[in-house]
């Protein structure tokens, strides 16, 4: 490291204010700050020694991701083999995942940050780290089959629409990811649903059909897969949503490092465990009847709720607001996911809709807590 350090010194006046590269500083902090702990303090106001910047959290949250993650490649080889009927080994089934997901994720980053880097140049500003969690998550939730163009542009909007247009990292009222898929699913609608894109390769060979657990309820047809199926991940999906396991795993080193909010966690879990026991005492179809406690592990809920909707920029910010913006993501998500036949994935809908409401929430929150306050006050003023 030391190595790296010295070099990093080395070049360092070049890109100083006066250097021969001075227009290209903030590409050339961003790498330094991202290998190094920035050696700068602060210049006014609470001075807190500490270690942990904005890079170092996005980093915990890419580490909780790689669960799920190296398990999704896994199961990209795996439903290719075995919808066509081919045995496999476990290092067979990961490389072909590998080889298919890989540049989904160089393109995620590539387009990304090139659009950041271009930004923060133009700009003359230090480079925001958000997209660091933004370029793994927006291939995560993306079907296998995506062409690499239609993610490229689906993440270009992504940073240009939503997030650099309101001023960048820390600024946009909307997650960065659920954009782009939103994007990506209105705008290549037949690359985005149906029973051939999740499923790798799925489009080129008759033989695999490789629909979701969802797709099928919203058949009204029966699901062939067992709750441990369900549980594991053994099924067709987005390539990070699959594994309620690989998630939770995730999902606690988040709450341990206390970068994720157990209370919208929570308040998810509830939310959609209660609209799920409305449906199934209503039973009108097979989504309605299908086990309220199963819709948790199945579909995008664990994944959403786990990485989308804590998103602390885009989320709910004060303690009870948390609960409230996590119990209306589960119980809309689940709603939509049933009443809407066409697409029975409702939760990237549920958290850009709350997106939206969350400064609401938090603001009738806070007034709340002030009339509050105001009113103990003038209690005590009367009583002394």
């Amino acid at each position: 490291m030391k190595f790296i350090r010295n070099t990093f010194d080395t070049y360092k006046p070049l890109f100083d204010k006066g250097g021969k590269l001075e227009k290209f500083a903030p590409g050339f902090n961003a790498f330094d700050t991202l290998v190094f702990v920035p050696n700068h303090t602060t210049k006014q106001g609470a001075h807190i020694r500490d270690g942990v910047d904005l890079k170092r959290v996005m980093v915990t949250v890419i580490f909780a991701m790689v669960p799920a993650m190296i398990f999704g490649m896994w199961n990209i080889g795996y439903q290719h083999f075995s919808q066509l009927g081919e045995a496999g080994t476990f290092i067979e089934f990961l490389i072909y995942g590998s080889i298919k997901f890989l540049p989904m994720v160089a393109v995620s980053y590539g387009v990304g940050l090139g659009i950041e880097f271009a930004f923060g140049i133009f700009r003359g500003h230090d480079i925001n780290e958000g997209y660091l969690v933004s370029g793994l998550l927006i291939p995560l939730i993306m079907p296998i089959d995506l062409p690499l163009w239609m993610l490229g542009v689906s993440v270009a909007f992504a940073v240009l629409i939503g997030k650099e247009a309101f001023g960048g990292t820390g600024m946009n009222i909307l997650n960065p990811a659920l954009v782009a898929r939103a994007f990506a699913f209105f705008s290549y609608a037949p690359y985005m649903s149906g029973d051939k894109v999740w499923v790798a390769d799925a489009s080129t060979v008759d033989a695999i059909s490789g629909e979701t657990i969802l797709g099928t309820l919203a058949a009204n047809n029966d699901v062939s897969y067992s709750v441990l199926d369900m549980f594991l991940g053994y099924i067709p999906g987005s390539v990070g949503e699959t594994s309620v396991l690989m998630i939770l795993i995730g999902a606690a080193f988040l709450l341990f490092t206390g970068i994720a909010s157990w209370r919208i966690m929570l308040g998810g879990v509830i939310g959609a465990s209660l609209m799920g026991l409305i449906f199934n005492a209503l039973a009108l179809n097979e989504l309605m009847n299908f086990p309220w406690w199963q819709h948790l592990l199945v579909g995008s809920f664990a994944f959403a709720i786990v990485f989308m909707a804590t998103d602390p920029v885009s989320g709910a910010q004060t303690d009870k607001g948390k609960w409230i913006y996590g119990f209306l993501i589960g119980l809309l998500g689940i709603m939509i996911r049933v009443f809407n036949g066409a697409y029975p994935e409702g939760f990237m809908m549920a958290i850009l809709l709350m997106n939206v409401f969350a400064p609401t929430i938090d603001h009738y929150i806070v007034e709340g807590n002030i009339k509050r306050r105001k009113k103990r006050l003038n209690n005590n003023l009367e009583t002394a």
